[in-house]
């Protein structure tokens, strides 16, 4: 059996980003710097999102990197805006992390307002509403993690599904856009608002994981060309990946490129070890970062989801569930 080829982004993003954030050490910092500097997920040009992709605006970027080592050396507010709860969704921790951002730049109006009809009926939630040249802009946020289901020649986001299987890129992006956007036109919403939205639409990041065979496809489903993406792969294919030290990473840090003291990670046999004995009682992939060794620490120098071996036959018949001729 073959090594498996860990997918190379054409644009270099580990270099990029070890190269801008290499000095950081605060996890929640580098966590911020990812959401800030990684490339969008999705196309903003793609005409299947009907031009309601966002990307932070550059002017909000100026600076950033000394802003990021000055919070680094002081992540004291970042510590406190977050209240460093154990959250138990990676998305509000990621949506805590842009809040303090965009609040620290002033364009943050609000964030997390729920809209209710009455007292028990909630018709859905703001993200952010911000306020951008002048305007109420409504923004749905998400970051999002799919792994390209290959069995056939899909040619849409349905064949992205999540690591538990339990939705797809295209269903995530349908509720986005056919929903949670038209929040603002919603009677109920309009004590939260001083004035009309003037523009709504999702700021989508995330990672996107493919088997080798796929690994070199660029821009598909709506995706942006430069996405950040990695490898998946069997438990039974887990005895051919190579690199100098793996870490297993917890779901809230799921987000940076992993930097790690090397006594915290592990070589292939502990790996190969600690799989053997979770996916006895459990189905749920497992992100592994493969690390480059630089004297006492470690760096990810590529990703990947291991999933159960019969990981494949179930996405299958999820792709089929929004795809009946599959």
């Amino acid at each position: 059996m073959p090594v498996v080829q860990t997918p190379k982004p054409t644009h270099n993003f580990y270099t990029e980003f070890h190269l801008r954030c290499g000095g950081l050490n605060d996890l929640h910092v580098r966590a911020l710097a990812w959401l800030l500097l990684a490339p969008d997920l999705l196309d903003k040009h793609a005409p299947q999102w009907g031009d309601k992709i966002a990307t932070l605006p550059t002017y909000l970027l100026d600076g950033v990197d000394d802003w990021l080592q000055n919070l680094d050396r002081q992540p004291a507010a970042l510590h406190s805006y977050l209240d460093l709860q154990p959250f138990a969704r990676l998305g509000r921790y990621a949506e805590k992390l842009m809040a303090f951002f965009l609040e620290q730049n002033g364009v943050l109006f609000a964030h997390g307002v729920q809209v209710r009809a009455g007292k028990t009926s909630t018709i859905g939630e703001f993200d952010f509403l911000l306020r951008i040249n002048e305007q109420l802009i409504h923004w749905e946020f998400a970051t999002k993690f799919y792994l390209l289901e290959a069995s056939g020649a899909g040619d849409d986001a349905d064949y992205f599904v999540g690591p538990n299987l339990a939705d797809t890129l295209g269903a995530k992006m349908h509720k986005i856009l056919d929903r949670q956007l038209l929040l603002s036109t919603h009677a109920a919403a309009q004590i939260h608002l001083p004035e009309p939205v003037s523009c709504a639409q999702a700021l989508v990041k995330g990672w996107l994981f493919y088997p080798d065979n796929e690994s070199q496809k660029l821009s598909v489903f709506g995706t942006s060309a430069a996405h950040c993406r990695g490898f998946w792969c069997t438990f039974s294919e887990t005895l051919n990946l190579g690199a100098e030290r793996y870490a297993i990473l917890p779901r809230l840090q799921w987000l940076a490129p992993a930097k790690l003291p090397v006594q915290q990670t592990m070589d292939r046999q502990a790996l190969q070890s600690y799989l053997e004995e979770y996916f006895v009682n459990d189905t749920m992939p497992v992100l592994v970062a493969l690390l480059e060794v630089n004297g006492n620490t470690a760096v990810e120098a590529s990703r990947g989801f291991i999933v159960p071996d019969d990981w494949r036959t179930r996405a299958r018949q999820r792709v089929k569930l929004a795809h009946p001729s599959a």
